[in-house]
């Protein structure tokens, strides 16, 4: 790639700043899209909930620091530890790794923003405004108080009643539209928005981990979705799911919450361990050790977390050949762990590790994640597993685990990348003091209880008045976990002398070998002045930051005024075209409150304006899409000298948008084979009543639901023709969005007649799979319908023709041929449903 010729370096800063910068004032603030503003703005929000979090876990210290446990009542103490565990789990831990991943990611792909901002801002204030939910619940005495895994039927209507567990149900699934657009931006930007030149593999370890993150999010995170979606509309609508009396099973429940939930520690986990081998190498003054096992075992991880989620249902009574399959998956998901500890502990041998902050922090990760992951070994063995199931014991495990694993590489990460965050210096002794309090706190709080475990001592229980030999335990860890909290304390007085007091920090205070370095400290909005290419990889970010700031690599400047990224392949990062991205806007605050405005009309049982708050949320989705239209100059654009690529508009190579739907989609073919999931397990594995015979004919639903297949199919041939730009592309959208017209009528005609939902669970299961094809049916003929738009706006022409590309028309064609399919699949569930009951 040739280089662009040396310019002056303070008017690309000035011209990128001009057009990059946030807005003024508060409104400015708001309406941010910049990553570096929503990354941080992630960071923060989520300590601060760590914080709130903290608070719970003082309160349930202080209540069983005696046998008698006078400090709460029991209704207010059970709040208090299901919020504490939802809190570090869906607004701490997820967020935070985020907002890391946001922030970073960009810095060290050599791109200038995230593929998706309006995304990030939308999935930052889901995350604020559910996590405000849940908090407001807590405050006026109404939070969920059946434990963060809300476990049926304990959290049933029937024996939960009121809207405590529907605040749970609904905010964590308000939280999670954040964690699976996190998840799509996180892909998309891996895959399309690396540095011209930087293959996969030639990328740092970081981008490895946070791509495994990403796949794990996308198919790990809608079978709680769904899980918390049919629970709701049983507790709503009394469709019974999960209750045996009506074919119904609590365990279906266990098994789509843990196949989250079992994911989600290495889902967290991977962020961290990404931190480690990124600060590990330049506190040790050399390269990682085993790049390529490293990358293998990130792999392993990936494949072999989702085959573990029995490994916490061991003792529901499966079959023993499960129970040795779901121990061995248990034990074997230590080696890929072993192999990237091992690679660490060979990079630290081979360098000359320099002990600063960060390196102390990583050194307390190493002595307590490894002994979390030997209990993690101790449990999985079955019989142990009997012994010590749902004792304090697991409690340990648990946080050795996550504060090991996740806490300790992240106060190494924020205090590694402070002066890239604000600019100034460290003041010295405080953060080390900070860790000097927080490790002993923290073993003597959590190591303790190992032995209450051991010596019986279960979980969620709120006094012991019968075992004198559990209060001196108890006492000895309430005692370390007040001086657990004054470390945290100090660690954030660290934070804030740094961002306040802190001397100037020079550029590159590390002397790292990656891009975040090569930049201004504190980071600029647009990152680089020009994009880095091959030659500028792998050299020392000090020597690479000034040919970059001249304009020397590509991309250089905003010479058009607008946003631009540069899109790449996915494999060799070959340019692919210029994206042209959003300006700050106020839409996604807007589409979170009409989100928000849904959640809370639910949780007051006014279905029908919340009907109503959906249709509000549909009009502004149609607006978030008019405003990708193309617009301004179309025009091909040199990236380097006689180096030209066209505007995203004009590609006919997949755009940024294209390839976010298909990450998108992977999301929702997981949700809907947690359907499948269900259906399966209650035909196969639950032994409930049998549901009455079907009221209408077998050969009348295949029939309708045939044609229903039919109409979609012609949907998607349609789709392809508009995508193709073959024909007249109007009559094509309207043709395509009159079948989807004709599927949704043959759907909603075949609802009105099959049997009752609340009379059997497996009616209430194929209307929850009917529902969810009419939705995507529904989500079909708007797309059509914008299509067909675009077309008459002249925003859609032909491949041959200038100017224009196939604008929403390919979007369609994808999710168009994914209905069709689940349409198609849906059908034969029903044929071999009513095959198994005749």
């Amino acid at each position: 790639m040739p280089a662009n010729p040396p310019q002056s370096a303070l008017r690309l800063h000035r011209d990128l700043a001009r057009v990059w910068a946030n807005g003024r004032g508060v409104w400015g603030q708001v309406t941010a899209v910049s990553h570096t503003t929503l990354g941080l703005r992630f960071m923060a929000t989520a300590f601060v909930f760590f914080a709130i979090g903290g608070v719970l876990s003082m309160l349930i210290r202080a209540q069983l620091a005696t046998r008698q446990g006078a400090f709460l009542d029991t209704d207010l103490y059970n709040q208090i530890f299901t919020m504490h565990g939802s809190i570090m789990m869906f607004l701490f831990a997820i967020p935070l790794l985020e907002g890391v991943a946001i922030w970073l990611l960009p810095k060290l792909l050599g791109t200038r923003d995230m593929a998706f901002p309006r995304l990030t801002a939308l999935g930052y204030w889901c995350y604020l405004f559910g996590g405000l939910i849940m908090l407001t619940a807590l405050l006026f005495g109404v939070a969920p108080r059946d434990g963060w895994f809300m476990y049926t039927p304990l959290s049933g209507a029937t024996y939960s009643p009121g809207i405590n567990a529907d605040v749970w149900l609904l905010g964590v699934t308000f939280v999670e539209i954040s964690a699976i657009a996190a998840a799509v931006e996180i892909t998309v930007t891996i895959l399309r928005q690396r540095a011209p030149g930087m293959k996969l593999t030639e990328m740092p370890l970081f981008a490895w981990y946070m791509l495994g993150t990403s796949a794990m999010m996308l198919v790990g995170f809608p079978p709680l979705i769904a899980g918390s979606v049919l629970l709701e509309v049983e507790r709503a609508f009394g469709w019974p799911f999960f209750d045996p009396t009506r074919g119904g099973d609590p365990l279906l429940w266990q098994h789509l919450f843990w196949l989250f939930g079992h994911p989600e520690v290495y889902i967290i986990f991977l962020p961290a361990a990404g931190a480690l081998s990124t600060i590990i190498p330049v506190m040790c003054r050399t390269p990682i050790l085993g790049y390529g096992a490293i990358v293998a075992a990130i792999l392993g991880l990936v494949f072999l977390s989702f085959g573990l989620w029995v490994h916490h249902m061991f003792t529901v009574g499966i079959p023993h050949l499960a129970l040795a399959f779901f121990s061995a998956a248990s034990v074997l998901v230590a080696v890929p762990t072993a192999v990237q500890v091992f690679a660490w502990i060979g990079t630290m041998w081979k360098g000359r590790p320099e002990l600063h902050l960060p390196m102390l922090h990583i050194l307390g990760f190493f002595l307590t994640f490894v002994m979390g992951g030997l209990t993690g070994v101790m449990l999985a063995i079955v019989p142990f597993n009997w012994q010590a199931h749902d004792t304090a014991f697991v409690t340990a495990h648990l946080h050795y685990v996550l504060i090991g694993g996740f806490v300790f590489p992240m106060m190494a990460a924020v205090t590694y990348w402070m002066p890239l965050i604000t600019g100034k210096a460290r003041v010295r002794g405080v953060g080390e003091a900070a860790f000097w309090v927080i490790l002993p706190g923290f073993h003597g709080t959590f190591f303790i209880m190992h032995l209450t475990g051991l010596l019986g001592m279960p979980r969620r229980i709120d006094a012991y008045p019968d075992n004198a030999e559990w209060e001196w335990l108890n006492l000895t860890s309430s005692l370390f976990g007040f001086v657990l909290t004054i470390g945290f304390a100090i660690f954030a007085l660290d934070l804030i002398l740094q961002a306040t007091l802190g001397a100037r920090a020079r550029r590159d205070p590390w002397r790292a070998p990656t891009l975040d370095w090569a930049m201004l400290v504190p980071a600029p909005c647009y990152n680089f002045a020009s994009l880095p290419v091959g030659r500028h990889l792998g050299g020392w970010a000090r020597d690479v930051a000034p040919a970059l700031a001249r304009g020397q690599g590509v991309l250089a400047g905003a010479p058009r005024a607008r946003r631009e990224v540069l899109v790449t392949t996915a494999g060799d990062a070959r340019p692919c075209h210029v994206a042209v991205l959003p300006g700050n806007t106020g839409l996604p605050l807007g589409l979170a409150a009409c989100i928000a405005v849904f959640v809370l009309l639910m949780l007051a049982s006014q279905y029908a304006l919340a009907g109503a708050a959906l249709w509000a949320v549909a009009v502004l989705v149609w607006v978030w899409v008019r405003a990708m239209a193309p617009s301004g100059d179309m025009r091909p654009v040199e990236i380097a000298p006689a180096v030209v690529v066209p505007v995203h508009h004009c590609t006919p190579r997949p755009t940024l948008a294209q390839s976010g739907l298909h990450a998108l989609l992977v999301a929702d073919g997981a949700l809907f084979a947690s359907l499948l999931f269900g259906v399966a397990f209650l035909s196969v594995v639950t032994q409930g009543p049998a549901p009455l015979p079907a009221r209408v004919e077998n050969l009348t639903v295949a029939l309708v639901l045939g044609g229903a297949v039919g109409a979609l199919a012609l949907g998607a041939g349609c789709a392809r023709a508009a995508a193709a730009g073959r024909g007249r592309a109007r009559w094509a959208a309207l043709a395509g969005g009159l079948c989807n017209l004709v599927a949704l009528g043959a759907l909603v005609a075949l609802a009105t007649q099959l049997d009752d939902p609340r009379a059997h669970a497996r009616d209430a299961l194929r209307a929850a799979m009917l529902g969810y094809v009419a939705l995507h049916v529904l989500v079909a003929g708007a797309m059509a319908a914008f299509t067909a738009d675009q077309v008459r706006r002249g925003e859609i022409a032909p491949p041959a023709a200038a100017g224009m590309g196939a604008g929403a028309a390919r979007a369609w064609n994808s999710w168009q041929g994914f209905t069709a399919l689940t349409a198609l699949v849906t059908a034969v569930v029903f044929v071999v449903q009513a095959g198994a009951a005749s």
